[in-house]
């Protein structure tokens, strides 16, 4: 695996990171669900990886709706030895069978179409999903459950607040149901409260913002998966809007050693955020995928309005940092070059 897998480096590196997390999965049964999304796939390249360099012996189960399209598409992951895949709806799935001490929820129908279209699907997936999920963990004493939640369960963040901290206490807009994303995450999250008083579990809650890295789709709602997709394919780079909206980009490599860090080390209840600190404008971000290939012409859709303060998405992460000693190490023209050398390898744009 180490000679052939082009994610070699960033495994490494991943591992060089977590090395002293991992003996309590020594002979452990981990689930997931959410196995065969962006963050799923990080997680169990490198849990393999760290499970082989390690010799833990333990193993992994991966819900999926559709196993035999995970085979075809990733079956160095799905033949792996440690890594059984379990069929099912993450609202529904039949619970598989035996003992498990830890649970990574990670499944979520993250669609902004799907969103937008059908709100009621997408709140009933995350809350009954989640529910599932933990009810199963409780009825197989799971000891360590992490969610993997999002910023969007602050809501709009304030054009005052450069960066927006775990108390701060906004929350989306009730009346407007293309909030259903953030508030079914918020209900996960008490969700998770809720499980951890009343069965004793400790759960992990992970605050996700922005990232980069291999597996990002760059067919959906995400920004940059889309710039570096227009930039493969010749370009122009398509820009939404003024581009004057300010983000944050955390490298997936670290957004597995944060996830594996937080489900080992964090605090129950007591919520993390996970991303980069430093913000940068769409359209710089766009000139950063389009200086790959200095022909590649950006796009603006609309000019800036005067007076107007750009809206940002930009989390503090003084709590992982402080705590749990994480901090983003990728820079953000390292992780687009890994990005995008990748997504041309792998769908050959």
């Amino acid at each position: 695996m180490k000679e052939t897998n082009p994610l070699a480096p960033d495994l490494a590196y991943i591992l060089e990171n977590t090395r002293g997390l991992w003996d309590e999965l020594r002979g452990q049964r981990l689930f997931i669900s959410g196995g065969t999304g962006f963050f799923g796939c990080w997680l169990l390249e490198s849990f393999i990886w760290a499970n082989r360099e390690l010799d833990l012996g333990a193993s992994i189960t991966a819900l999926t709706r559709d196993p035999a399209g995970f085979r075809a598409r990733l079956p160095h992951l799905a033949l792996d030895s440690a890594v059984t895949l379990h069929a099912g709806d993450v609202r529904s799935f039949d619970y598989p069978a035996g003992a498990f001490t830890h649970v990574i929820h990670a499944a979520t129908a993250a669609s902004a179409a799907l969103n937008g279209d059908d709100p009621l699907m997408m709140l009933d997936t995350i809350v009954e999903g989640t529910r599932r999920v933990l009810d199963f963990s409780a009825d197989r004493g799971v000891r360590k459950f992490l969610l993997t939640s999002s910023g969007a369960v602050y809501g709009k963040q304030p054009t005052g607040l450069s960066h927006i901290p775990e108390i701060y206490a906004g929350v989306p807009d009730t009346m407007d149901p293309h909030a259903a994303y953030a508030e079914g995450k918020r209900v996960a999250e008490l969700l998770c409260a809720i499980y951890a008083r009343q069965y004793g579990m400790e759960t992990k809650i992970a605050r996700g913002f922005a990232f980069l890295g291999p597996y990002l789709p760059l067919d959906r709602h995400f920004a940059a998966g889309n710039f570096i997709r227009d930039r493969l394919c010749g370009g122009p780079i398509q820009v939404k809007g003024d581009g004057t909206t300010l983000r944050s980009y955390l490298y997936a490599a670290d957004l597995a050693i944060w996830l594996w860090t937080i489900l080992f080390k964090g605090q129950s209840c007591r919520p993390y955020n996970v991303g980069s600190d430093s913000p940068v404008a769409i359209s710089d971000l766009a000139s950063m995928v389009a200086g790959l290939e200095p022909r590649t012409e950006v796009r603006i859709a609309s000019a800036p309005r005067p007076g107007v303060v750009p809206e940002r998405y930009v989390p503090d992460i003084a709590r992982a940092r402080t705590e749990l000693n994480l901090n983003p190490s990728v820079p953000l023209a390292e992780a687009i070059l890994r990005t995008t050398a990748s997504a041309a390898e792998r769908f050959q744009l």
